[in-house]
Order: C-alpha cells, then sequence, then structure tokens
C-alpha cells in the first residue's frame, strides 16, 4: 500500500528579524487529513511559521513544502492549493456575504455559475445558506467567522490555514466551528493547520507542535503529550521555594521544579503525597494543589516555565 505524501512538509526552517531570531531549525510534517496544532504563546514563533507556509514571508533557511509545492521556489503554486483565514477580519461590513464571496471568487478566476454553485455549496455546509443575502454587518462574530473560512475554501484548496481561528468566538460559537472543521477534514479531506494559544483549542487538533522561543518543543498527539507527564501534577505555593526544595530533597527524596512562586512535583497517587507533605511542612506551605496532567504540564516539563512567561518576538 502506497502511503500518501504529506500534505506539509517543514525541514531545519530558521528565521530571523535582524539580530533576532524567531525560529530556529524547525521540522516536521503534517499528513493528509489531518488537523494539525502550532500552539505557543506569544513569542514562541508560530505566527512567524504560519507567515512563512503562507508565502507572505521568504524562506531564509530550510525548506517548506504544501501540497508537494515548495514555498520558496514555487510560492504562486502553494497560494492556488491553500486556503487561508487570517486571525484580523478580511470581510467588507457594508458587502452581502454573497457579495464578499463573489469579489474573493473573482480573484481565483471564478465567473458566472460555477462561481454561485460554489458559495451556495459552501455556505450550506457552514450551516448559513439563509443569510447569503445579509449584510456582514448584521452577523454575530461566529457567522462571520464561519463566511471567512468559506471565503478560504472557495477554490477548493487542499490544505487550509487558520491564524488563531477562535479570536473573539463565544464558546458556543468556538464549538460550532470546531465541529464544521472536523466535518471539513472527514468529509471533504482537507488537511487543515491552526494556529493557537489556547488548550482547549490545541486539545481538538489530531496532532500538536509546541513552540518555545522559535524551537519545537514537543510533537504529538494531545493524549500521548499529557500521557508523558507520568502522573498527578502538585503544585505548592510558599513563601520561600528553595528552602522548601531542599526540604523536600532531604525527607522525601524528591526533586521539586520551582516555577515562580511555586513548586511543582510531578507524581502517581499525588493525593498520598499531599497528605504526607501537608502533616511535613505545615508552616511552609501556604497552599497546595492537585490535578491531572494538561497540555500546560506538558508545556511546562518541556520548557521550566509556565505558558504566559515569554518574550513578544513574533
Amino acid at each position: 500500500m502506497i502511503s500518501e505524501p504529506a500534505a506539509i512538509q517543514v525541514e531545519a526552517v530558521s528565521y530571523a528579524y535582524g539580530e533576532r531570531p524567531a525560529l530556529r531549525d524547525v521540522s516536521f510534517q503534517v499528513e493528509s487529513q489531518e488537523i494539525f496544532g502550532l500552539l505557543g504563546p506569544n513569542g514562541s514563533g508560530k505566527t512567524t511559521l504560519f507567515r512563512l507556509l503562507c508565502t507572505l514571508l521568504p524562506i531564509q533557511s530550510g525548506q517548506a513544502s504544501l501540497a508537494q509545492a515548495d514555498v520558496a521556489t514555487a510560492p504562486e503554486a502553494v497560494r492556488r492549493k491553500i486556503g487561508i483565514t487570517f486571525q484580523a477580519p478580511s470581510l467588507d461590513d457594508r458587502l452581502t456575504v454573497r457579495e464578499n464571496l463573489k469579489h474573493h471568487g473573482h480573484l481565483y478566476g471564478l465567473r458566472g455559475s460555477e462561481l454561485s454553485q460554489r458559495i451556495a455549496e459552501l455556505l450550506e455546509h457552514v450551516g448559513l445558506s439563509d443569510r447569503i443575502n445579509e449584510t456582514v454587518s448584521k452577523l454575530s462574530g461566529g457567522m462571520k467567522r464561519r463566511v471567512e473560512i468559506a471565503k478560504g475554501l472557495l477554490h477548493r484548496p487542499e490544505v487550509l490555514l487558520l491564524d488563531e481561528p477562535s479570536t473573539g468566538l463565544d464558546p458556543g460559537a468556538r464549538h460550532d466551528l470546531w465541529r464544521y472543521l472536523h466535518r471539513l477534514r472527514d468529509e471533504q479531506r482537507v488537511t487543515v493547520l491552526v494556529t493557537t494559544h489556547l488548550m482547549e483549542e490545541a486539545e481538538r487538533c489530531d496532532r500538536l507542535a509546541i513552540l518555545n522561543h522559535g524551537e519545537l518543543v514537543a510533537l504529538e498527539t494531545p493524549e500521548r503529550l499529557r500521557s508523558s507527564i507520568g502522573g498527578d501534577c502538585i503544585t505548592i505555593q510558599t513563601d520561600d521555594n528553595e528552602l522548601l526544595r531542599k526540604k523536600l530533597a532531604d525527607q522525601f527524596q524528591i526533586e521539586a521544579t520551582p516555577i515562580g512562586p511555586q513548586l511543582r512535583i510531578e507524581r502517581e497517587n499525588g493525593h498520598e503525597l499531599i497528605r504526607d507533605l501537608v502533616a511535613a511542612f505545615p508552616e511552609e506551605i501556604e497552599s497546595i494543589s492537585l490535578g491531572k496532567p494538561t497540555l500546560e504540564d506538558v508545556f511546562i516539563q518541556k520548557t521550566g516555565h509556565r505558558f504566559w512567561e515569554s518574550e513578544d518576538v513574533e
């Protein structure tokens, strides 16, 4: 059986703004018909990578291809094969839904009955057929986002690139959006790449690449990333991290990781350890919490700091 070629291939890509590096030797591939997430805080490099894949920035080092078209040597071929939904709105509020899609279709050489049919099909898919003649300014944020996605799919791309797709959406609209993206993957076999800083959104992806300061620090399914923690996560608030860290090592042979003003411990059956710690250090421990591993915990384990403790270098 011959496997399908990767929909997106990124090999040793680096990028810098002058002397300031934004990406450092990043490599991964996205399989056909996969929802793939680029997860990272501001400054992680995900926006720079998104712009490189969209052909908005030149490749400085390494190689990247989408749908077997090379970003550096065949940018026009890449643009024909991808659909893009940017974080910033791109709809004209003064035009109707139909007019927005019609003018976008003209950019791809679509005309007449073919264009009208595609518009009708896409609006049916995103549940907005009854809003086709509605002025965009009258639509909710979630509806506008669905129109943006319809725009990106109008020329039937092989790969859809979404930059922070849930920005500005309420929880209900976010749920509807992701339900549609999964339908898009399953029914129309479109490969989807999203950038996000939202853990909830990242959990909905088939696989994730976690970026930190321009480096790829993890690459796996959300479930496998969480299971890599290997136990419960205990967080301790204390006045003196270093003192308690030494006491934990001396009395319990536990290596606790300082994270800002807190200590973090990974341990199976963490609830049992909490009982012992509270009994041993009633004065030192101000508060203590127990939780199952999350993607935030994965990020902390891989980087040594919390998700939002990054400089903005994107």
